[in-house]
């Protein structure tokens, strides 16, 4: 399968995480728990993520797959 990991990054340190195999977000600092939890109540934002799995690394990965395949 495929796993999206959108990681959010201030100053150098990730702060929080949406992981496409968990489906929600996770934060890693006290500002990145406060977003997470605000982001993990807003279906809007959820599903955000959600398309993006599907628009860019499903395609991405299909084409990969495609160019793979051509070599073999």
């Amino acid at each position: 399968g495929i796993e999206l990991i959108d990681s959010y990054v201030f100053n150098k340190v990730e702060y929080v995480r949406f992981n496409s195999t968990v489906g929600r977000y996770v934060g890693y600092t006290e500002y990145g728990v406060k977003n997470a939890e605000a982001w993990n109540s807003d279906a809007g934002f959820l599903g955000q993520e959600q398309a993006e799995l599907e628009r860019v690394c499903k395609h991405n990965a299909d084409l990969h797959y495609s160019a793979i395949l051509d070599k073999t």
